[in-house]
């Protein structure tokens, strides 16, 4: 089935389909915006001008992610193609124009135009509503309710779960407008060696064993025990916020249903669980002395050869952090990557989600669309970049040499459609920003931490502007 498959003038409006919020950046590295031509012209916004042999074809057939079959349908399609992107280190190691190279030996005739943007979560949210992104961008912070305004879907929810993991990540009244490039597990990084040396025989479960580990490292060898990588900033609420929800409850409602409805989101629950348990592991390491001497100092690339070569302890990041950390020294085999330690009645919990997804843009043109479709369906199901980044799985047919043993994976499940932009309403009453830039308040414990401050007044804040957030919004306080 070659381009005279049936074009489809009116794919946004009959397609159905569906982040993470992930809510970070999985690389920040790069220190300037990167743009490479890969057999594309240098136009910024969405091609207009791509043609087809079959200029003339019927129009009335939609195309989905899940009607296209790779290598066959469409080989004879001519378009020209852009994707925005924040992987900027493998704009400059040449990752992106391998992965374009490959694609072209299946479908020589769609050129593709790749631009890594060093400040993306910023720049995208500015360029999105100009339309000077091109055809395909990582999906920035925007709400779900505004998914159709800005991209096409894939298909329908339930038809994309077939295919791939998170498909309801980025959705809107059923329909799946976002593919993750890679998955995130989360949980925390640590050294192997680190823990031997330090007499830690097993990995620990709870808040206490975590603690009493960090000292263990700390009197028995030359490691920073916990890393918090405090100077960087986005390593501070966008890690430590992703760990909320069922990783700290046992409940994948919690986050995304329950949370905003919650009186006391950030109480102690006794038993080493919950918000409070989570955040009060950071502050008890700060405050016991167990991580950096200046957390003022700390620096995100050093970092990176610093637990290769075992100068560092643990530190909490999603999994897309182990391949650079492995390829950051001599001892890739000594990065190791561990649940959480959290237990709700004795189980551990990690949860699951992609990190930034494919979005298609739903206002460029027909032949795009298609294009764009194609693209993105051979990144996901064909190129191996997600495990070339070492993320959890996308796909649920590509091969995969993702491991995470001992722990139960879990998602959380997305709000309501009724309650789609109540968190952002939440974050942005209360000014707290749970996965969605709140490292100020992460940071803050840090600060407060080494200041003395109790963390029960920290507690006590949050509190106050969680519940204040809710009497403006007029929130349903259920819980």
């Amino acid at each position: 089935m070659k381009f005279r498959k049936t074009l489809a003038l009116g794919m946004a409006a009959v397609m159905t389909m569906s982040l993470t919020a992930c809510g970070g950046s999985s690389d920040n590295s790069a220190s300037s915006n990167n743009a490479s031509t890969n057999n594309a012209s240098t136009n910024n916004a969405p091609s207009d001008n791509a043609s087809t042999n079959n200029a003339g074809a019927d129009t009335t057939d939609a195309v989905t992610y899940a009607s296209i079959k790779l290598g066959e349908d469409y080989t004879d399609l001519i378009a020209s193609i852009k994707f925005m992107h924040h992987k900027t280190d493998r704009e400059e190691d040449g990752t992106m124009a391998r992965l374009v190279e490959e694609f072209n030996k299946v479908y020589p005739n769609i050129a593709v135009q790749t631009e890594g943007i060093t400040d993306y979560a910023e720049t995208a949210l500015l360029r999105l509503p100009t339309g000077d992104w091109g055809d395909i961008m990582f999906i920035p912070a925007i709400d779900m309710v505004d998914l159709p305004d800005y991209f096409l879907p894939y298909g329908s929810v339930s038809e994309m779960s077939e295919l791939i993991n998170f498909a309801d990540q980025w959705k809107f009244e059923d329909n799946c407008y976002g593919i993750g490039y890679m998955g995130n597990a989360q949980g925390l990084l640590y050294n192997k060696k680190v823990f031997a040396d330090a007499g830690i025989t097993e990995l620990p479960k709870t808040p206490d064993d975590f603690i009493a580990a960090l000292q263990q490292i700390k009197d028995n060898t030359d490691a920073i025990p916990l890393y918090t990588n405090y100077a960087a900033g986005w390593t501070m609420g966008g890690q430590w916020d992703a760990m909320l929800g069922a990783i700290t409850t046992g409940d994948e409602e919690w986050l995304n249903r329950k949370f905003t409805h919650t009186a006391e989101p950030f109480k102690d629950n006794g038993d080493g669980t919950g918000a409070y348990a989570l955040y009060k592991i950071l502050y008890d390491a700060v405050a016991n002395g167990l991580t950096e001497d200046d957390y003022t100092t700390t620096d995100w690339e050093g970092c990176k050869g610093m637990i290769n070569r075992g100068e560092i302890g643990t530190m909490v990041l999603g999994s897309w952090a182990i391949a650079q950390m492995k390829e950051a020294g001599d001892n890739p085999d000594d990065i190791g990557y561990m649940p959480f330690p959290i237990s709700i009645n004795g189980k551990q919990y990690a949860t699951a989600g992609p990190d930034y997804s494919f979005g298609i843009n739903v206002k460029a043109s027909d032949e795009n669309k298609i294009a764009a479709m194609i693209f993105v369906k051979w990144m996901v199901e064909e190129s191996g970049w997600c495990d070339l980044e070492g993320g959890y799985p996308i796909s649920k047919t590509a091969p995969t040499s993702f491991v995470f043993d001992g722990v139960n994976i879990v998602e959380n499940v997305s709000a309501i459609d009724d309650e789609a932009d109540l968190m952002n309403r939440m974050n942005s009453e209360s000014e707290l920003n749970f996965n969605a830039g709140g490292d100020a308040k992460v940071m803050a414990i840090v600060e407060k931490a080494a200041a003395g401050v109790p963390f029960e007044d920290i507690m006590a804040e949050w509190t106050q502007k969680w519940n204040d957030a809710q009497s403006s919004l007029g929130v349903d306080v259920q819980y």
